[in-house]
């Protein structure tokens, strides 16, 4: 019952929370998943959860996505993702892993990974933080770049929102187009890389009927799904001007958090 718990509450804060970021849903869930299942099978339902919340916001929001930030962010980013996935599936068998220790005791560990996308979140941070760069605005010609860079570390490692948002948020978008794109974008690279998971899962002679998370996975999807029900009413009261500064705050955090090795 306890795990039930954990999941349902972490789901729905992260899940209100992100419908204003743009991420967080899965920065959360994989490190609480894998509390309780094998790293390769909390990824597996983290993605799961991930993509069911992503869907579950396109169905409320996703008529105020702008087309052209979709087609040209979105398509480069699933390429991307496909590329990020797969990538994972061969960095897997390198298991170079970096240590941070205390007197002799290591207190966590890092990977390669980890800190490029740790650096690349805390500079996007400071674009979203310092006044002198909070006007700053992403010509759209740069948005497939950001599909590419956004699609391939959200293959690789799940964390795809944080750079994305940090791309859309300097992209001339309304907070209304802004949650709508993101939530279009977001789906479309999860039914990516969770494709590529599955095929992975299934080249490594694992099927689907050891997958045992699927009641933790159901509960966190419903859990997800009130917690985007809650943001969406406060929504309309939401400015971009707050969702750039809540943007750069949790892109920092998150960004050191992975270097020093707390996810």
């Amino acid at each position: 019952m306890t795990e039930f718990i954990t999941v349902a509450l972490a789901a729905f804060f992260a899940a209100g929370l992100t419908m204003y970021s743009g991420f967080g849903l899965g920065t959360l869930m994989l490190p609480v998943f894998s509390v309780f299942f094998p790293v390769e099978m909390a990824v597996v339902a983290t993605a799961l959860v991930h993509g069911a919340n992503n869907l579950f916001k396109v169905s409320l929001l996703g008529r105020h996505a702008d087309r052209e930030v979709v087609i040209r962010f979105g398509l480069a980013a699933v390429f991307a993702a496909i590329l990020g996935a797969l990538t994972l599936g061969w960095l897997a068998r390198l298991s170079l892993q970096m240590g941070i220790s205390v007197n002799e005791t290591v207190v966590s560990e890092v990977t390669p990974v980890k800190i490029i996308i740790g650096l690349l979140m805390i500079g996007f941070a400071l674009f979203e933080i310092l006044p002198a760069f909070r006007k700053l605005q992403f010509d759209r010609k740069y948005l497939p770049l950001g599909g590419l860079l956004s699609g391939f570390f959200g293959g690789l490692s799940g964390h795809q929102g944080a750079l994305r948002s940090a791309f859309l948020a300097k992209a001339g978008l309304t907070t209304e187009r802004f949650v709508g794109s993101n939530a279009v974008i977001g789906f479309l690279v999860d039914l990516s890389r969770i494709s590529v998971y599955i095929a992975l899962f299934a080249f490594a002679g694992r099927n689907f009927e050891e997958f045992s998370a699927w009641p933790l996975v159901i509960t966190g999807s419903l859990a997800a799904f009130c917690g985007v029900l809650v943001g969406k009413r406060y929504l309309h009261k939401v400015t971009m001007t707050g969702v750039q500064t809540l943007v750069g705050i949790l892109l920092f955090g998150v960004g050191l958090a992975l270097i020093v090795g707390i996810l």
